[in-house]
C-alpha cells in the first residue's frame, strides 16, 4: 500500500513539475533569399477613371517633391521629419480607404488610430485632392469587392498589381516596392526558398488570406500546403505554435513581427 502510494505521489510530481515547466520560447528569423519582389499600388473601380487619374497626378507630385520617399523612410528608416497632413478637412467631402490595419509598418494601429505608410501616403494624396480621408479597416480579401460596390473609394494596403486583380479593378503608378520574404523558427531545416520547391518536400505555408504572397505561394505549392489567415500575425502565431512551417509575407511586416516575438 505504502510503495502504491509512493508511486502515486512520483506521478503527481512528475506531473506537477511539466505542468509548472516554461515551454521554450520559438525564436523566428527571416530566410536571406527573397520569395517574390513586387511593385505596390493603389486600386481603384474601373468606372472610376477620374479619381485614377487624378491619384495619378498626387502620387508623381509626391515622388517629385520628395514627400513620398519621407513618408518610406520614416516607417522604415526611423527618419522622423516635420510634415503634418489632414490639418484642415472641416467641412470637406470625404474619400474612403478601404485597407487591412495588420501590415506594419504600411498599416497598422496605435491606439485607435490607422498610421503607417500607406495610412500617410492617403493622407496626402487626400490633401492634394482638397478631401478628407477616412480609413476603413477590413479584411484583406474583402478591399477589392469594397472597392467595386462603392463601399470605398480606393483600397490601398501593400497590394501587388497582378494580372487576375487587373480583370476587376485598375491601378494607379507604382507607389512602393515590397519584397516577399520567408519567416521560420530558427533551426528550420527549411534554410532556404529553394527547400520549399525540393521534391517530396511538403512544408506547410502560412499566408494572410488573398495576398499575393498567398496567391503565388498556393500556385507554388499547391493549395493543400497552403494555410491561411485572417491577418499576418494570425500566420505568425501559427508559426510559433507549430501549425505551420513558415510564413510568406512582406519584407517589412515580417521584419516588425519578428522584432515583436525575438524580443
Amino acid at each position: 500500500m505504502k510503495k502504491l502510494i509512493s508511486v502515486m505521489l512520483a506521478v503527481v510530481m512528475v506531473l506537477s513539475f511539466a505542468a509548472c515547466a516554461k515551454e521554450e520560447p520559438v525564436t523566428l528569423t527571416i530566410l536571406d533569399t527573397e520569395y517574390a519582389v513586387e511593385d505596390y499600388a493603389i486600386c481603384v473601380a474601373k468606372e472610376n477613371e477620374d479619381l485614377l487619374a487624378n491619384i495619378n497626378v498626387a502620387l508623381a507630385e509626391l515622388t517629385a517633391d520628395g514627400t513620398a520617399q519621407a513618408i518610406v523612410d520614416k516607417y522604415i528608416s526611423g527618419v522622423e521629419n516635420d510634415l503634418v497632413f489632414q490639418a484642415d478637412v472641416e467641412g470637406k467631402e470625404e474619400i474612403h480607404m478601404a485597407t487591412n490595419a495588420q501590415f506594419p509598418p504600411y498599416e497598422y494601429y496605435e491606439g485607435d488610430k490607422v498610421v503607417g505608410i500607406d495610412a500617410e501616403m492617403a493622407a496626402a494624396i487626400a490633401d492634394k485632392l482638397g478631401m478628407k480621408l477616412v480609413i476603413d479597416d477590413m479584411e484583406f480579401d474583402s478591399i477589392i469587392a469594397a472597392v467595386q460596390t462603392g463601399k470605398a473609394d480606393f483600397g490601398m494596403a501593400g497590394m501587388t498589381v497582378t494580372e487576375e486583380r487587373l480583370q476587376s479593378i485598375n491601378f494607379s503608378d507604382s507607389y512602393a516596392t515590397g519584397i516577399q520574404v520567408v519567416i521560420v523558427p530558427e533551426g528550420s531545416p527549411i534554410t532556404t526558398v529553394d527547400d520549399l520547391y525540393a521534391e517530396g518536400a511538403t512544408y506547410l505555408v502560412g499566408t494572410q488570406r488573398g495576398t499575393t504572397g498567398d496567391i503565388y505561394a498556393e500556385g507554388d505549392f499547391g493549395a493543400e500546403r497552403v494555410m491561411k489567415y485572417a491577418s499576418g500575425n494570425e500566420a505568425v502565431q501559427a508559426l510559433i505554435t507549430g501549425k505551420v512551417d513558415c510564413v510568406i509575407i512582406d519584407n517589412e511586416p515580417a521584419k516588425a513581427y519578428v522584432a515583436a516575438n525575438n524580443k
